[in-house]
């Protein structure tokens, strides 16, 4: 090998490993020599490359080539290491390119202080699909290996330039295919000062080619490198550093994973799902999980059945999850006080209004011309609009000024006879002591083939206010059409009930209706009945 040209400027080796990109080979090696710094030598390590690149290389003047067969990234490197002359390194990847005045902005760094193993500067993010440049610029002043721990605030390789002694230490892990760089900062700055900067070096470009683009594969990887690190951790601030890293790297990836999954610049494959899966859960639409259930349950089932298993089932994908014995997760409903004491109509709103609502807008039909209401009359205008002929209220006192009769449904011979189409009784049944008396009042002043519309609780907390001492009562599907059979004789009547255990403990919590999946309110199991609706038909003929 020839002695390097002496020089009062040290010797900078500029190594351009490429493998395919010789498309790109000009630029950068262009970007070299139009350096203001005397003292430089470019060599290219093609990397097996099956594209243009010797000739590539061969129309650079000055360039030393040199190739090998493919054996990857880290190789090269060290390929181009064993070849150099230089009292500096710089490694520029043969699709990016050097910034001017880079190469003597870090030399001067590196003569400044001769204990540096390394300095580091910004650079510029070249999105080519995009056509826009951003500049990378981070400021790390002290405790870099720290830093580092955090993540790679250095970005980009180019913008680096080593002591040449260093690699007497140390070389490029040729078993990592990609994160070789971030392996290699996190072992010097263990051991080593180092230095970084905010002034430009180098542009990275960023293509659908980059190795960064396989997203899965780069967090996978780079989770490995720093766990490396976990032996060599010294201090509490270490041991912070390194956590908040796992957290940081995790974050970043699965986040650009769900953005360009969900802008279908990647496909949702299994291993984009399982990637999420692993490390940012939450992030999952439903939609995405469903073609992949099965895969997803049974590696959940053999890597983490506690966490993973609950998960799928409040993601509605896996409905027998039941915990084992002692690993019920309570969370918030691990209190014996509710959220609200006021049936959440301060969270917005009763969760048993879902089911009323959804009753009488089925029903709304049947609330049409002289409707009675009971307590006011906001259902029968809401449901059965311009279908209204004359609206009734009956109020059990007269504090309500709009009550068209005023008693006690359960003893009121003032109601007339056969007058009404329709009775909306909700929810007021259980406040009565002499319920059958109010079912009959109900049959009682229908038109034959009139329809009282009712609904009652079942699973129900009891008011802390005003009806505490009157509510009296709790039905069941079976209760309500025992009493229909009796009241309603030769009628017709249709009991249904809705609920289930989840909504029954959101009803109890008090948590607010909107609080509440709606896909959880519509499964309906008869186990557990929060509200039961009755539409009772009275017979043609009295």
């Amino acid at each position: 090998m020839a002695a390097a040209p002496k020089t009062d400027f040290p010797l900078v080796s500029v190594i351009i490993p490429c493998y395919n990109h010789g498309r790109y080979l000009q630029e950068a090696v262009q970007s070299v020599w139009s350096q203001n710094y005397p003292a430089t030598e470019v060599l290219v390590v093609d990397d097996g490359s099956t594209d243009d690149t010797r000739e590539a290389a061969a129309a650079c003047a000055g360039v030393r080539y040199i190739y090998q067969a493919n054996q990857g990234l880290s190789a090269a490197r060290n390929t181009g290491i064993r070849h150099s002359q230089g009292e500096f390194l710089v490694f520029l990847d043969a699709d990016d390119w050097l910034l001017p005045d880079a190469i003597r902005t870090n030399v001067r760094w590196l003569q400044q202080d001769k204990r540096l193993a390394f300095v580091s500067g910004g650079h510029d993010k070249v999105f080519v699909e995009e056509g826009i440049t951003k500049a990378d610029l981070t400021e790390v002043k002290d405790n870099h290996y720290q830093h580092l721990l955090q993540g790679n605030y250095i970005g980009m390789h180019a913008t680096v330039m080593y002591r040449r002694q260093i690699f007497d230490e140390v070389l490029y892990d040729t078993t990592l295919k990609r994160c070789e760089d971030y392996d290699l900062y996190l072992r010097i700055a263990r051991k080593h000062p180092v230095l970084h900067h905010c002034q430009r070096i180098a542009a990275y470009r960023l293509h659908t080619t980059n190795m960064s683009a396989n997203i899965p594969a780069m967090l996978g990887t780079v989770l490995e490198v720093l766990a490396r690190q976990q032996s060599q951790l010294q201090t509490a601030a270490e041991q912070s550093a390194y956590r908040r890293g796992q957290r940081v790297w995790k974050n970043y990836y699965c986040q650009e994973l769900y953005r360009k999954a969900l802008a279908k610049k990647v496909p949702v494959t299994k291993e984009v799902i399982f990637t999420l899966l692993k490390h940012q859960p939450s992030l999952i639409p439903r939609y995405m999980l469903t073609p992949y259930a099965s895969a997803i349950k049974s590696r959940i089932r053999k890597n983490a059945p506690a966490f993973g298993l609950r998960w799928l089932h409040r993601m509605g994908l896996h409905k027998e999850y039941v915990p084992a014995v002692g690993k019920a997760d309570l969370g918030d409903f691990d209190s014996t006080r509710p959220f609200s004491k006021n049936f959440g109509y301060d969270r917005g709103g009763p969760v048993d209004r879902y089911y009323i609502e959804n009753f009488l807008q089925q029903e709304a039909g049947s609330i049409y011309g002289r409707v009675l209401e009971i307590g006011d009359n906001e259902y029968t205008l809401r449901f059965g609009g311009n279908q209204v002929a004359q609206s009734d209220i009956l109020h059990v006192d007269a504090s309500n000024p709009k009550a068209t009769f005023v008693g006690d449904i359960s003893d009121a011979p003032h109601l007339p006879d056969n007058t009404f189409d329709c009775l909306v009784l909700t929810q007021t049944l259980h406040l009565i002591y002499d319920f059958k008396g109010a079912l009959r009042t109900c049959h009682r002043v229908l038109k034959p083939g009139g329809v009282l519309l009712l609904t009652v609780p079942g699973i129900t907390p009891i008011d802390h206010g005003e009806w505490k001492e009157t509510w009296y009562w709790s039905f069941t599907d079976k209760a309500m059409r025992r009493l229909m059979e009796e009241t309603f004789a030769g009628g017709h009547a249709d009991v249904n009930c809705f609920g289930n255990v989840f909504a029954a403990t959101a009803f109890l919590y008090g948590m607010g209706l909107p609080e509440v999946p709606r896909a959880r309110l519509d499964f309906n199991d008869p186990h557990y009945q929060v509200v039961v609706t009755v539409k009772a038909v009275k017979a043609p003929t009295a």
